[in-house]
């Protein structure tokens, strides 16, 4: 097929639909006699252009035109509504140099920087040398840049309305532009229709409505990928249901920007499910109450009640996930798991009951509103979020995806690494086994009635740390579960230094009739020295420990040889620090089976418990000063 033909076929489908949907199109004026022509030729272009008139305008401008543009030239000697806000594109009389009469220069890019981008380069010089192709439009420049020119031959396209207030948008050809132009006249055609109640229906609107049923089968089958691609063709041209279906995998990919639901945010069967989500990121996100007015409008009395609801649990803490059936019981049990930091497990429990998950409606893909759960959307990582898609769900046969890696690292060792989320500025923590999570406040908390918080995020925790002035060294712990048969209470940054003639690990009084474990690390900073502590106490007493202090080393009782200090922070090795660390970390989790989970403690929702204090009190005779700072 030659270009020519090429361009025939597309150019002639969409005049016949456009010609279809203005004869039919009762608001608006009386058709411009130029539209009347074609409505009566159902054409939107004109006669073509000779080859003689073509290398006539060549030699006007002096240079050949690019084959996409000069192709078109022969088939139709300009257009008529490209899109919706260019109402006639130049034919070869009225093609020109656009020679930076817009002025627009001085915005996009604006003044070079010293480094600049490839990208700037072209745009700062496209202005001047651009061929201007709108003669009439609403606001809207269509230029063609010879100095833009891809390994094709073909010349970029830069479209730009200055009431969009953005960059010109770049197409990498004549033909692109125009296949996205046909793309926006099927989206406003298909948005006015549905606003009037009326019909856009064509061959084209058919195929896609069809594509667009074919891909919510194949998302709920876990074909997300191809469902995905079809999706965003028929979003493109404004199809009904495929955004609202696209952006429910859009957001399980760990995508934001640009999700809104669409409509189903308004329907009351899908408003359960869309609008935590959209609750949550207007608080996350700050945003003004007008804002979720906005978010409301055109919905019925009843989803709006439902939606404040949810925006007032949201901003309280109190949301939680619901669903029936097999898969209600697996979120409720994941829950149970995941509050304890258990992340892993309460993933698998999910992943296992996801075939047993039901959609609300036709238009429901997947189990979304998980994301907006305190203690079950951290779990969806984006390889989760791909492994949930890709799972075949509401009855759907197929074959169930490899298992995403577990994001977590194994044991302890990770917290000497550098990537380990900002702990390494300092941490804290006791190791209790045999002793449930929900027991360790009579372990270590800091009174006989203390009991744990509500999950909350780390810096959540931090906030309810003492800062008045009182000698008692108390932490807000995280606790959980730190393996088979062993918890944690976990402090990040603690307001304290280690002091060794003062430190009393609340590890002892916890390891009442079992084992307990207590590590302190604080990295060198400054003119503060770097240590790390150890302490093993069992039934009530300490059995052994030690510090290392900038290569400096103190013991007590036996320690074994498997955590002895000499061996794992040897005095000749500048690097021992934290290759000690790390050693002696990696020797705890081989030796007592014990892990902490790095995504619960960095970015999920834990109990939390002030425990016991860390110091002993002064002694008869010693004094203690603290001092505040007020700034401003």
């Amino acid at each position: 097929m030659t270009e020519t033909e090429d361009w025939r076929p597309f150019l002639e489908r969409w005049s016949r639909e456009w010609t279809g949907a203005t004869a039919h199109d009762t608001a608006g004026d009386e058709p411009s006699a130029g539209d009347q022509e074609a409505l009566r030729a159902r054409w939107l272009g004109f006669p073509p252009a000779s080859e003689e008139r073509v290398r006539a305008l060549e030699e006007r401008l002096g240079h050949r035109l690019p084959p996409s543009y000069r192709t078109f030239l022969t088939v139709s000697d300009g257009w008529r509504h490209a899109g919706g806000f260019v109402y006639l594109l130049a034919g070869t009389d009225d093609v020109r140099w656009h020679r930076d009469e817009s002025e627009l220069s001085e915005f996009f890019p604006g003044e070079l920087e010293d480094d600049p981008t490839p990208e700037d380069v072209l745009l700062a010089g496209m202005w001047e040398r651009a061929l201007q192709l709108d003669v009439e439009s609403d606001a809207v420049y269509v230029l063609l840049d010879p100095g833009d020119v891809g390994d094709d031959g073909e010349w970029a396209v830069y479209c730009y309305a200055s009431w969009r207030a953005s960059p010109p948008e770049r197409y990498a050809s004549f033909r692109a532009f125009m296949e996205d132009m046909y793309r926006e006249f099927h989206h406003l055609r298909a948005s006015s229709a549905d606003r009037a109640g009326a019909e856009f229906v064509n061959p084209t609107t058919r195929k896609l409505d069809g594509s667009v049923e074919a891909a919510r089968l194949d998302a709920l089958a876990g074909r997300y990928e191809r469902a995905e691609a079809a999706l965003a063709e028929a979003a493109s041209y404004g199809r009904p249901r495929a955004t609202e279906l696209r952006d429910q995998i859009r957001r399980l990919l760990g995508e934001t920007s640009m999700v809104g639901f669409g409509t189903l945010a308004r329907d009351p069967v899908y408003a359960p499910e869309v609008f935590p989500l959209l609750a949550a990121e207007h608080v996350d996100r700050g945003h003004v109450d007008a804002v979720w007015g906005y978010r409301l409008h055109g919905a019925s009395e009843a989803v709006r009640e439902l939606a404040d609801e949810i925006l007032r649990r949201t901003r309280e803490g109190t949301y939680r996930y619901t669903a029936t059936g097999d898969f209600g019981r697996a979120v409720e049990q994941a829950r149970e798991q995941a509050r304890w930091g258990e992340t892993e497990a309460a993933w698998r429990t999910l992943r296992a009951a996801l075939p047993a998950w039901r959609p609300l409606g036709p238009d429901h893909l997947a189990p979304v509103g998980l994301c907006a759960d305190p203690l079950l959307g951290p779990l969806l990582t984006p390889d989760r979020g791909r492994e949930l898609l890709a799972t075949p769900r509401a009855g759907q046969a197929g074959e169930a995806p490899a298992p995403a890696a577990d994001p977590d690292p194994p044991g302890l060792a990770w917290l000497a690494d550098e990537d380990s989320g900002g702990l390494l500025a300092s941490y804290r923590f006791v190791l209790v086994e045999s002793v449930r999570p929900a027991d360790l406040p009579g372990r270590i908390g800091a009174t006989d009635a203390n009991e744990l918080s509500e999950p909350m995020p780390p810096e959540h925790a931090r906030r309810r740390r003492r800062t008045d002035v009182t000698w008692r060294d108390e932490a807000v712990a995280a606790v959980g579960s730190a393996g088979p048969d062993w918890s944690f209470a976990w402090e990040a940054r603690p307001l304290s230094e280690f002091a060794e003639h003062r430190f009393a690990s609340p590890g002892t009084a916890a390891s009442r009739g079992t084992r307990a474990v207590t590590v302190w690390s604080e990295p060198a900073r400054g003119r503060r020295r770097g240590l790390f502590h150890l302490s093993v106490a069992e039934d009530g007493a300490e059995r052994y420990a030690f510090t290392v202090r900038d290569g400096e080393v103190s013991t007590r009782g036996p320690v074994p040889e498997a955590f002895h200090p000499d061996r794992l922070f040897p005095s000749d090795d500048p690097h021992a620090g934290r290759l000690g660390e790390r050693r002696v970390l990696a020797a705890l989790a081989a030796e007592f089976g014990v892990r902490l989970p790095r995504a619960a403690l960095t970015g999920g929702r834990l109990h939390t418990v002030r425990t016991q204090p860390w110091n002993r009190p002064p002694a008869p005779g010693e004094t203690y000063l603290t001092a505040h700072v007020t700034l401003g």
